[in-house]
């Protein structure tokens, strides 16, 4: 499989890092203004080829992802507009809201396209990555592009209108969970610790929980049972966390983007 990624920039630079280190490519072409991530990424993994022009970036590509700035999008679809084959190649948008009804008003009505969001886990393998196809976009289309973001992590195939949701729970989602972990170690400061006490606690906690989850495939409160005792004091700190509005304060944070 051969790709492009025009866009190198935080959440597109984590992607190229996961797919380079997964060797599972036959090759990936790196489009981007600045040349001096261009020149990182070089040194780093010789093999990728480097352009600023996207025309030439986009030739020969299986898929071509996009990883830039929404109001950047119809500049770069201009540029290429010409020179993608749409029948053959796969335009991926990964930009916010930028859907593939947006896509195919740039580049025609019959292509092939999928919407996508990742995280910037992406660069260990550990996204979670949300991928809706085009009206037009035949399944054997999409199969590849689920193949590519595997690489990356977790995927699932969703509808559309579910693309932004899963954007709140694990794109902005994954700056939550770090909000927490903060939130944790500064409890954690407060009680005697060390910060790099406290940061390693807090990781390996949240490890431990998910590890937990994953294996077992408990539901959390079942989980949250086995760690809670009659007049304990689990129960006083989750009390704690309901009188403080956690569950809301969660959720609201959740569908805040959506508005």
């Amino acid at each position: 499989m051969k790709i492009t990624v025009i866009g190198a920039g935080n959440m597109g630079g984590a992607l190229i890092h996961g797919w380079a280190k997964s060797g599972a490519l036959d090759s990936i072409t790196i489009a981007d203004k600045n040349e001096n991530i261009l020149a990182q990424f070089k040194e780093k993994y010789p093999s990728l080829r480097t352009t600023t022009d996207n025309v030439e970036a986009v030739k020969g590509a299986d898929i071509i992802v996009l990883v830039v700035k929404p109001w950047l999008m119809p500049v770069v679809l201009g540029e290429i507009r010409e020179t993608v084959d749409t029948e053959k190649q796969v335009v991926v948008s990964d930009a916010a809201n930028f859907t593939t009804d947006k896509l195919a008003e740039e580049l025609g009505a019959d292509g092939q396209y999928c919407y996508v969001i990742p995280n910037i886990a992406a660069e260990f393998g550990a996204s979670m990555s949300f991928i809706a196809k085009g009206e037009s976009t035949t399944e054997t289309a999409l199969a590849k592009v689920k193949e590519l973001y595997d690489l990356c992590g977790d995927t699932l195939v969703v509808t559309e209108n579910l693309v932004g949701p899963g954007m709140m729970m694990a794109s902005c989602g994954i700056a939550y969970v770090m909000r927490y972990i903060r939130a944790q170690m500064e409890g954690g400061c407060e009680m005697g610790f060390y910060p790099q006490q406290a940061k390693q606690i807090a990781l390996q906690t949240m490890q431990g929980a998910v590890s937990l989850l994953k294996e077992t495939g408990w539901h959390p409160e079942e989980a949250i049972d086995k760690v809670t005792t009659p007049g304990g004091v689990t129960i006083k700190g989750l009390n704690e966390l309901d009188h403080s509005g956690f569950n809301s304060a969660v959720i609201k944070s959740l569908k805040a983007g959506l508005k």
